[in-house]
């Protein structure tokens, strides 16, 4: 683990090379080749040390943070281009891998604390320094404040658990009748992750902070950043399955009821950032309400819809993005009729809304049947609940697709416009794992 860690810092001195982001972008897919040769059996902790180490879901995970990464630079020639202080943006997005990849490798929880903390800065200052409208100060402070507050329970119990068990190294710490009998231990420990996820009644930080970032920040908010939540839900449950079992009802009824609700703000939604954000929030509610459950099922399912949604949340603001670029407005107002302004691009927003709905052959598939298996053999009830929230995900994907595509074009625009092949090998590479990741799913069952 620690030669992928040393191979990134390799990095940096490519920073000061005058136009030299494309030799960052192949050095992100280059490192992601190498840790996939790393080997070792995907169910087992393997090149496992005291600091480091990785298991199919860091493994997962990691992979999905370099992949993301690359495509943001990819994405953001806007920045790259025009000199909006390139090396200092690349000098972020390789910072903000870096936190990510210690976190997800991190064996010690208060080490995991800190990378988990540390990813905030990087995010903070794409926002601020690349955001488009003077209110990404505002937002920026939603999502400082919002994680930081969330957060300094979870400092507290990690050195109450230092305390009565000796060690901070995950894979050995078991619950304990100190940790079984306090509720507010459990509210401390996972309270920053449900904040990150995000779950339905602490997102507000979410909606604002994408709509005012860059397409990078938005992609590695969806991509990678929400699945943080989940990923510290899955190594602190260990320590909670006494109380999880009993108080985690809470939770489920939350993320359901919340996942319907943040459905029908979707349907009001006139921003496409805004609408493509809302559906974050929904999709993480499922993955919330599986964790809960803490079956086999729920925990595979949330693991593989996490995945799925990094790279089709992260394909559809890309397309908004290049939307964005050649009208100059988010406002469904303003963008429909694309059909007709860019019929090339119309094929990418049906594959990816297709995804975003769940439907055959995407990963995403999946991961939602897998999630609805636990969440009905946890309880009965929880149908009524799965069913709208699966209904009215389809409708707002379909409104999304319906009214960005057809229509009238506004303000009387008759002149097509095309895609570069930068645009659609981005896109592509979205798409294509997402696909294609279905014929290997049995991984993603396999680390239990």
């Amino acid at each position: 683990m620690l030669k992928i860690l040393l191979g990134l810092f390799g990095v940096i001195p490519l920073l000061f090379i005058s136009r030299g982001w494309h030799l960052v972008h192949v050095s992100f897919y280059l490192l992601a080749c190498l840790f996939m040769m790393l080997g070792g059996a995907p169910y087992l902790f393997y090149q496992i040390s005291y600091f480091m180490g990785c298991d199919i879901i860091s493994f997962g995970l990691i992979l999905l943070s370099f992949w993301i990464c690359g495509l943001m630079i990819m994405a953001s020639q806007s920045v790259l281009k025009y000199d909006y202080y390139p090396s200092l943006f690349l000098f972020m997005v390789l910072f903000l891998m870096l936190m990510l990849y210690c976190t997800f490798s991190a064996q010690n929880l208060f080490l995991f604390y800190l990378f988990f903390e540390g990813s905030l800065i990087p995010t903070l200052f794409l926002i601020l320094g690349w955001g488009y409208q003077p209110e990404r100060v505002q937002a920026g402070m939603y999502l400082l404040f919002y994680t930081l507050l969330a957060s300094l329970p979870l400092l507290v119990a990690v050195f109450y658990i230092y305390s009565s068990q000796g060690s901070l190294f995950i894979p050995f710490m078991l619950s304990d009748v100190a940790l079984s009998s306090s509720s507010l231990m459990y509210l401390a420990l996972i309270f920053a992750f449900l904040v990150k996820m995000p779950m339905f009644l602490v997102h507000l930080w979410l909606p604002s902070a994408h709509v005012e970032a860059p397409v990078s920040g938005s992609m590695i908010l969806a991509g990678v950043l929400l699945k943080l939540g989940g990923y510290g839900l899955l190594r602190v449950f260990n320590l909670l399955t006494a109380l999880g079992v009993k108080f985690n009802f809470v939770w489920v009824g939350i993320s359901l009821v919340g996942g319907c609700l943040v459905s029908f703000i979707c349907l009001r939604q006139t921003d496409l950032k805004a609408l493509v954000a809302y559906s974050s929030v929904a999709h993480m509610g499922l993955v919330l309400g599986g964790l809960m459950t803490l079956n086999y099922w729920g925990v595979c399912g949330a693991f593989t819809l996490m995945i799925a949604h990094g790279l089709c949340s992260s394909g559809l603001f890309c397309l908004t993005n290049i939307s964005y670029e050649r009208l100059g407005s988010r406002s469904l107002v303003i963008n429909k009729g694309l059909l007709n302004f860019m019929p090339s691009m119309a094929l990418w927003w049906f594959l990816l809304s297709s995804a975003n709905m769940a439907a055959p052959p995407t990963l995403n598939l999946l991961g939602e049947i897998s999630l609805l298996n636990s969440l009905v053999a946890w309880s009965w009830a929880t149908m009524i609940g799965l069913g709208v929230l699966s209904f009215f995900s389809a409708a707002y994907t379909l409104y999304l697709f319906s009214y960005s595509q057809h229509g009238s074009l506004y303000a009387g625009v008759y002149s097509t416009a095309g895609g570069y092949s930068r645009e659609y090998l981005l896109l592509f590479l979205h798409w294509v794992p997402l696909n294609l990741l279905i014929l290997k799913s049995e991984s993603s069952l396999l680390w239990i």
